[in-house]
């Protein structure tokens, strides 16, 4: 593969060059094609070579149509990760990107789904980058997948005319996993071997992947940083049905008389109206996320999980010290860990991750673990020590040896108890050490009341 040229069952695929020393990367693969509100179709086939040297667009979101830098509070978020990157948004959007060592056989595969609240973000953002899982022997994926109402609209129309509604987003990053399952054996990978990861939304979707009987056999373990886990709050999803009168608002304020001028609204109107009909709900998630639709869903995650019925394999999750609702995401992912113990099922690890980056005072903010999970702290701005180094070569290590085994443990590394009856401790990253040890839920709620939250 060392000239990042392959021959896949859908046919041949050109990569990227000017990569890393012995990584090969693919840009863009389309793996499914779906019209607006329609379920993904898998890619098997193309004609000719396929050209993977750019990136694919990204979903239309929000930020498709504003200048973020004209926008206050999307200040943080946009000088931390987007400054001076550009981005094509579209509605044909279902691509994704392979990191591959050149010398990979059977390996591990890494397959990471974007945060952003299921209304913003796409798997190529600077952060993003496989290469670090590359020199550890692992392949990494990243997906787009369609956000808010290209990704999430119910209606009874539809539910007509398909037998469901919803979860359009949550069904293109099945199709993702299919795809990846049939073809990543082409680049290298084991399709027995893939790890599903995922932070904020991204972790979402996973646990709504680990509780989906749709998606046995297309992995074998789970990490969720910053969301997923057992929450009344963040882990019910609501029927279908009951996610009709929100669209129907949306429609109302759009001015779309019936389905048909739904369909064929401008994408700037339809985020608009969307926009305006969630300023009207209570719950600030409204409308944005998966719902139980009685086939990729059949209960929430959280009824599933303490019924027992999520998959049987090994998780690794945690959150950061000035998360979103911090003393909440912690108690989830710890809650998730604990469930799996006291069910006598796999292994699980916890994580709490405090280093305070440096450059601000914001601290261990939504998102800050991502530059030392993914290796890329040279992409950021910040000025990073040689702590954060081999903090971020720890993560890594402790990532792709997960993916590896379902153990993050390897030699160098500090052990990392797996929760269970009488072991509450998790693994903290912190400003001096990586050490087992116990979280203040009384500090993180000091820490949600009085210090102001940066995450999107």
């Amino acid at each position: 593969m060392k000239n990042h040229f392959v021959h896949t069952p859908c046919g041949p695929v050109q990569g990227a060059a000017g990569g890393a020393d012995g990584v090969s990367v693919f840009r863009g693969i389309r793996y499914a094609t779906a019209g607006r509100w329609e379920y993904p179709r898998q890619v098997t086939h193309w004609d000719g070579v396929y050209d993977a040297a750019n990136f694919g667009a990204c979903s239309f979101q929000p930020r498709a149509f504003y200048n973020e830098e004209d926008v206050p509070e999307k200040a943080f978020y946009y000088n931390e990760f987007r400054r001076g990157e550009y981005y094509d948004y579209s509605e044909d959007c279902l691509f994704l990107n392979i990191w591959a060592p050149d010398d990979a056989k059977n390996a591990p595969v890494l397959f990471y789904i974007h945060g952003g609240g299921f209304l913003g973000g796409c798997g190529h953002e600077k952060h993003f980058d496989g290469t670090a899982w590359c020199k550890k022997g692992v392949v990494a994926v990243t997906i787009n997948y369609r956000l808010g109402p290209m990704g999430f609209l119910c209606l009874p129309e539809l539910a007509a005319r398909d037998g469901h509604t919803g979860n359009y987003a949550m069904f293109d990053q099945m199709a993702a996993l299919c795809w990846v399952r049939d073809n990543i054996a082409a680049f290298g990978g084991d399709p027995g071997q893939v790890t599903l990861m995922g932070q904020s939304a991204g972790a979402m979707s996973v646990q709504q992947l680990c509780v989906s009987p749709m998606t046995n056999g297309l992995f074998r373990g789970a990490v969720m940083m910053s969301g997923g886990g057992v929450s009344r709050l963040l882990g019910a999803a609501q029927k279908a049905e009951e996610a009709y009168p929100f669209w129907q608002a949306v429609r109302q304020k759009l001015g779309a008389a019936d389905f048909a001028a739904l369909c064929g609204a401008e994408p700037q109107a339809l985020f608009a109206a969307f926009a305006e009909a969630r300023k009207e709900q209570k719950n600030p998630m409204a409308g944005c996320g998966p719902v139980v639709d009685g086939v990729f869903l059949t209960e929430s995650a959280a009824e599933a999980a303490k019924a027992g019925r999520q998959k049987n394999i090994p998780y690794l999750m945690g959150s950061t010290s000035e998360d979103v609702v911090p003393p909440i995401v912690h108690k989830m992912a710890k809650g998730w860990a604990r469930l799996q113990a006291n069910q006598g099922k796999q292994p699980s690890y916890a994580y709490f991750f405090s280093r305070q980056l440096p450059g601000d005072e914001k601290g261990a903010w939504h998102s800050a673990d991502l530059w030392y999970a993914f290796g890329t702290l040279d992409s950021c701005w910040r000025p990073f020590t040689e702590w954060d180094r081999a903090l971020s070569e720890a993560m890594v290590s402790y990532l792709t040896n997960f993916a590896k085994t379902g153990d993050p443990n390897g030699p160098g590394l500090a052990e990392w108890l797996p929760v269970k009856k009488g072991q509450t401790q998790v693994l903290r990253f912190g400003d001096r050490d990586i050490t087992m040890g116990g979280v203040s839920v009384a500090r993180l709620t000091h820490t949600m009341l009085t210090k102001p939250n940066v995450g999107e």
